[in-house]
């Protein structure tokens, strides 16, 4: 056996939404769990402040959540609800409005700070005697061995484990380190996060505008303000970004077309670079990646992390089968069944909000009265606009067992 200072069952690195989910969702599998990560989450903010960094939550994710005993933590910390979803083309008249009563639905899912969601998973992490955090902990070295994977901190510490998962995100050092490539490309624009006041309320509806420059989301948050996604080339970005407050409003006021009012009060401003990116494996023998170590998508459907929360809830599953057959958590038999599980339909979301982007991200005036045909028809086909709206809330079959209804 290789000589390290600790020993475990799993190894997960990176304790964001994701990782600090999957290793919640190994509790009680009679499992030793390290966790390693750099930065220690933030636990206190001021009264009203609200995160630029948040999350739309589906019906899927908030099951995982509640059973991995989040829930009602994120909720007591705040979390937005949105019960319609209206989007339309920019250049032209079509548009699609989703109502959740017509599923008899609460809601179509929620709007909460990233940095809740995490808290929330930390805090359950910190009560399981079964996980070791590492934190601030930082990684310099792995290896992948037949009978363990070895990581080294930088600290010159030594731990081992049966299987090492990496949630270490889209520049996951773990997969640089084992040398699994990726596809993908940039898409050459930003996204602009920040919080807006609009002077008319929100209706607890997510709104989004396909513009030829990128799409552009208001999500509601629980004071009336909401959190703006705006992606746009890289020229219109740090145009945008360059303006003052006020330029900025009357910019976003033309841009949304003013479906909600004036814009009073713009909150600082960040700006994320876009790509598209797809791990060429998820699993090596000892090895796992899950959220966006193996995939990110485009954020003009929100869907990053809810793909990554079912990532957890597959290989929480997978493992939980190897552990009942009595075979080893790490060996490619269960990890295979994941990567089976779970790369085709991560592939076909990329590839939907790759055509989607592709498909509205223009000025041809014939395409966007197409597109604009396309969004109203759909709007009133109500069987279709339904199946769309039950995958979204993951009404469907085949999901795994700890997103199921």
């Amino acid at each position: 056996m290789v000589d390290v200072d600790a020993r475990y069952d799993l190894i997960v690195v990176g304790a964001g939404m994701v990782g600090a989910a999957f290793a919640c969702a190994c509790l009680g599998k009679g499992l030793s769990i390290a966790v390693v990560e750099p930065r220690v989450p933030q636990r206190t903010w001021p009264a009203g402040e609200v995160d630029l960094r948040v999350s739309a939550l589906s019906r899927g994710s908030q099951r995982i959540l509640t059973r991995l005993g989040a829930w009602d933590r994120i909720l007591e910390l705040g979390a937005s609800p949105y019960r319609e979803m209206v989007v339309w083309e920019g250049l032209g008249r079509g548009s699609i409005r989703f109502d959740s009563a017509d599923l008899g639905e609460p809601d179509l899912g929620h709007i909460v700070e990233n940095r809740v969601t995490q808290l929330a998973l930390w805090e359950r992490m910190e009560q399981a005697p079964e996980v070791t955090l590492t934190c601030p902990g930082t990684c310099a070295d792995l290896s992948l061995g037949a009978e363990a994977a070895i990581l080294t901190l930088a600290d010159g510490s030594r731990l081992g484990a049966r299987l090492l998962v990496a949630a270490d995100g889209r520049d996951s050092w773990v997969r640089q380190m084992v040398g699994i490539a990726t596809s993908g490309w940039d898409y050459d624009q930003q996204a602009i996060v920040a919080n807006v006041t609009p002077s008319d309320w929100h209706a607890e509806t997510a709104w989004q505008r396909f513009l030829p420059t990128g799409p552009l989301a208001f999500l509601p948050l629980r004071d009336g303000r909401c959190s703006i996604v705006w992606s746009a080339q890289q020229d219109r970005a740090a145009a945008l970004m360059a303006l003052s407050e006020e330029a900025f409003a009357r910019e976003l006021e033309d841009a949304f077309e003013r479906r909600l009012g004036d814009i009073l009060a713009v909150g600082p401003r960040a700006s994320v670079p876009l790509r598209l990116q797809h791990a060429d494996e998820y699993v090596r023998l000892r090895l796992a990646l899950i959220g966006d170590a193996a995939h990110a998508v485009h954020p003009l459907a929100g869907q990053g992390v809810n793909l990554g929360f079912l990532d957890v809830a597959e290989l929480a599953h997978a493992l939980t089968q190897a552990l009942d057959r009595r075979r080893d958590p790490g060996g490619l038999w269960a990890l295979r069944r994941y990567e089976r599980a779970r790369r085709g339909d991560n592939l076909a979301m990329l590839a939907a909000m790759d055509g989607f982007k592709r498909l509205f991200s223009n000025d041809s005036e014939p395409l966007a009265a197409l597109r604009g045909w396309g969004l109203s028809l759909t709007d009133r086909l109500t069987p279709i606009k339904h199946h769309f709206m039950a995958r979204a809330l993951g009404l469907g079959d085949g999901l795994p067992p700890l997103a199921r209804p």
